[in-house]
């Protein structure tokens, strides 16, 4: 039997989010601040999670491993990092509990599982998706030295990598309704068959005795006696 459509797509998007959410996590460029006064006009900071470098448009120079107490303490940095760790996490036992219930290397997969990776898989997806969306959303407002404040890639592959284990986490929880609608269908015959095979109670005959029957059993001198 063929790998259903719908495990392949699940188990190709979750991969490939989980490494776009891994870079997303890792890289510092969740936003670049241009501009800044004081400083030199080629200068930008790029602002991550877990780090801050100092680049120059003019010259190939990486300056990282900035300090800044302010960006790194304030609530949404916290919370986004415990966000997507957990995210990461989950997704890696997504794709293993995905790939049992799939089974490439049998005859059937078990839906059951595979439904439930799943959903595991579209959780991961959200824990990413809440994060990026709330940094996006008060970006401009999270403590910076100057106005002219951009969006980093990494939101950008945040989003991308979130869609994709969202969209294929849905895919694969299908698994659980074909599940529940095959059960229903497998009890509807069975409740039908215990029925028929109950032993209806047999239908009372009624003997007529027949007037061939009730003559013969007359003795044979008897009746001659009668037709004389």
């Amino acid at each position: 039997m063929r790998t259903p459509g719908i495990f392949i797509f699940g188990m190709v998007l979750a991969p490939c989010g989980w490494i776009l959410e891994l870079t997303s996590t890792v890289a510092p460029a969740w936003r670049t601040i241009n501009n800044i006064p004081g400083e030199s006009s080629d200068l930008v900071l790029q602002q991550g999670l877990w780090d801050i470098c100092r680049t120059f448009t003019s010259s190939r120079n990486i300056q990282c491993n900035q300090q800044d107490t302010q960006y790194f303490g304030a609530q949404i940095i916290q919370i986004a990092r415990g966000l997507m760790l957990s995210s990461l996490i989950l997704n890696i036992i997504a794709i293993g509990v995905a790939s049992i219930g799939v089974r490439c290397w049998t005859e059937k997969p078990h839906w059951t599982v595979a439904g439930v990776g799943g959903l595991l898989i579209f959780i991961s997806g959200v824990l990413t998706l809440i994060p990026v969306a709330w940094y996006t959303h008060i970006m401009t407002s999270i403590f910076s030295a100057s106005t002219d404040v951009r969006v980093g890639y990494c939101l950008v592959l945040g989003f991308i990598g979130g869609i994709m284990e969202v969209l294929g986490g849905l895919v694969m929880s299908i698994g659980l309704c074909r599940r529940c609608g095959a059960r229903k269908r497998d009890e509807r015959p069975r409740a039908f068959a215990v029925k028929s095979t109950r032993d209806p109670s047999p239908p009372h005959r009624a003997t007529v005795p027949s007037i061939s029957s009730s003559v013969s059993s007359v003795p044979y001198y008897s009746r001659q006696n009668f037709f004389k």
